[in-house]
């Protein structure tokens, strides 16, 4: 065994990065919450570990396209790295909880594993990372 707590996977690092983000932003405890930042990249980080897990995750997978269908009826054409960005802007523009950034932050990832260019390679890149993390 290289570590004190040994092998975490990627699905204990999303469990585990999920506690952190629920408890971590209320900041009642000893600790003080986590900063606005902090909060987004670890829902990002937990959003690519939960994607990583496998079943039953990909079912929120199946969810997310299943919205992103919803807005395609509304709004033909609108695909991935449009929602993906648009999603980008929310999360930078817009005054929302920390809880809010969180769960934003989370479902985030799922659209842009699915997006291709950038946002894509950017869900590889955080997906690898998770798998580092989690290993």
């Amino acid at each position: 065994m290289n570590s004190l707590f040994g092998t975490l996977g990627p699905v204990g690092l999303a469990v585990v990065l999920t506690v952190v983000l629920i408890v971590g932003t209320k900041g009642d405890g000893q600790a003080k919450a986590l900063s606005w930042g902090l909060c987004l990249i670890l829902s990002v980080l937990a959003g690519a570990s939960f994607a990583a897990g496998g079943w039953p995750f990909t079912l929120v997978r199946g969810l997310v396209n299943d919205l992103v269908a919803l807005v395609n009826s509304f709004l033909p054409g609108m695909t991935f790295p449009a929602i993906g960005l648009c999603m980008a802007a929310i999360i930078a523009w817009k005054k929302m909880s920390r809880r809010g950034v969180c769960m934003m932050g989370i479902v985030f990832w799922y659209v842009a594993a699915s997006a291709d260019g950038g946002l894509g390679i950017l869900a590889e890149k955080i997906a690898a990372a998770s798998q580092q993390l989690a290993s």
